[in-house]
């Protein structure tokens, strides 16, 4: 079958790779309709996350339909369309049975890798480092899923691929930034980052009944987008975050802040963003954490920080003080998916939200590496990108309107 393989640093491969096939009994395989690139992804093209081997499978956004089971899942049958969360769930472990599905104390089969990286492990990922369980992700033709007989949700035939794919990681993940501020009717709720998860952040607020949501980013298109869904933008290249948010907050700050930025944060405007870029370089700093310094910093007493963005290591000149002297609640995590889905689906069929909104390329798979480029970049107004398996995407890039 097809892949799009990890090579090293800036280097995605449309690769021939071996068939998966069914590894256990409650195994899973689907034949990908539709994946897509996360923002996170960029993490690893960008050589930031370690774990990786030279091979491994890309991505853990993707759906598609079942094609064989192993012989002790009874959920699944052949023919079943299902979305599949980044989270690989056992369903039995103490955290699953709590709901805290992206900490599964099972489905990292190198639990011993990150009992050592981060204190104890997290759940097996898809597509994402040997730290995570080295799981071939979905940017490919074929999927093998473990534990398959837990976390894939059924999609009914009346919705399209477009309008589910993103219950898998972006969705839940924007919903759970959002639900995490334990949001007030008199909020005003801060985003930074107006890509992906930042725009599921905001409509996830606004669903979820805040007075007044911000965002902030510097690409006019996600702006544009973030406006389109009920957000007061800032321009961070145009104008001082802090001056505008007391400007729109009579001087208070906003009572919610959301980091959907994670570890590569940056700003032309500030000091300390310059001053990351170097001790990253040097590797002095794994992660550049501006977003977070300046959430602190700006939000209001006894607020909330809500942090969606991915974070992989180690971090310099946190404001800990501001932190602890305002009382400032800070909440984490990779997203309980599972927690979220039976929700969220009925929310899509429903009418209350259609996620497709945020799809600006849809491509062939083997245009996977030249999309990962632009992603990257940033260019040709690119927030969203959804790739098709063989000839079922497009030869060339579809711009959405």
């Amino acid at each position: 079958m097809k892949a799009l393989c990890w090579h090293g640093k800036n280097d995605i491969r449309y690769d021939t790779v071996p068939d998966p096939r069914i590894e256990d009994s409650r195994d899973a395989i689907i034949r990908m309709t539709s994946c897509a690139i996360c923002g996170s992804d960029l993490h690893l093209f960008n050589g930031f996350v370690p774990g990786m081997i030279s091979g491994d499978i890309m991505g853990h956004e993707f759906m598609g339909e079942v094609v064989e089971v192993g012989s002790a899942n009874k959920k699944l049958k052949v023919g079943d369309r299902v979305v599949v969360p980044f989270t690989i769930i056992c369903g039995d472990c103490e955290q699953c049975r709590r709901g805290n599905f992206s900490v599964c104390e099972r489905t990292n089969r190198n639990k011993k890798i990150g009992d050592i990286a981060f204190g104890h492990t997290t759940a097996g990922l898809f597509g994402y480092t040997h730290l995570t369980g080295g799981y071939a992700g979905g940017q490919a033709e074929y999927v093998r899923v473990p534990y398959a007989d837990v976390a894939p949700v059924k999609i009914p035939d009346n919705l399209s691929d477009e309008q589910v794919l993103f219950l898998g990681d972006i969705f839940p993940t924007g919903w759970q930034a959002a639900v995490q501020c334990d949001i007030q009717p008199t909020d005003t709720v801060a985003v930074w980052g107006a890509g992906p998860v930042g725009q599921f952040a905001i409509r996830s607020a606004l669903l979820l009944g805040a007075e007044q949501i911000i965002a902030i980013d510097n690409q006019p298109d996600r702006l544009s987008m973030a406006e389109a869904g009920g957000a007061i933008t800032i321009n961070y290249d145009e104008a001082s975050v802090l001056d505008r948010l007391n400007d729109l907050t009579q001087g208070k700050g906003p009572e919610k802040c959301i980091d959907a930025v994670g570890m590569e944060a940056h700003s032309l405007r500030s000091i300390d963003s310059a001053i990351d870029r170097v001790k990253q370089a040097v590797m002095v700093e794994s992660d550049r954490p501006h977003v977070l310094r300046e959430m602190m910093y700006v939000c209001r007493p006894a607020g909330v920080l809500s942090v969606a963005g991915v974070y992989g290591g180690l971090v310099d000149k946190i404001p800990f003080g501001a932190l602890m002297n305002k009382g400032l609640t800070l909440r984490t995590g990779q997203t309980h998916v599972n927690r979220w889905t039976d929700d969220l689906l009925r929310r899509i069929e429903q009418g209350q939200i259609d996620p497709s909104f945020v799809i600006t390329h849809t491509v062939d798979l083997e245009d996977g590496p030249e999309m990962y480029k632009t992603f990257g970049a940033k260019e040709d107004g690119c927030i969203k990108v959804v790739m098709k398996p063989g000839k079922n995407g497009n030869a060339t890039q579809q711009v959405m309107q």
